[in-house]
């Protein structure tokens, strides 16, 4: 699920009122269930470039990044 451009308008429409005047508690949980989707698009994001990331030695060889 990628995260739009409406949605992170959204986050930061919620976290300007939050610092403001406050928020409801509707809008917190709102609030809270597109900041957990916004990290949860980024972690896959940020996976999928390490998968397809490789590593050239010196030596020519080539070596994929690994979970550690």
């Amino acid at each position: 699920m990628a995260v739009t451009n409406e949605q992170i308008a959204r986050i930061n429409e919620l976290a300007k009122k939050a610092k403001t005047v406050g928020l409801t508690p509707e809008e917190e949980a709102e609030r809270k269930a597109l900041i957990e989707a916004y990290i949860k698009t980024f972690r896959e994001s940020l996976r999928g470039q390490l998968d397809n990331t490789v590593i050239v030695r010196p030596d020519g060889t080539k070596e994929s990044l690994k979970k550690k």
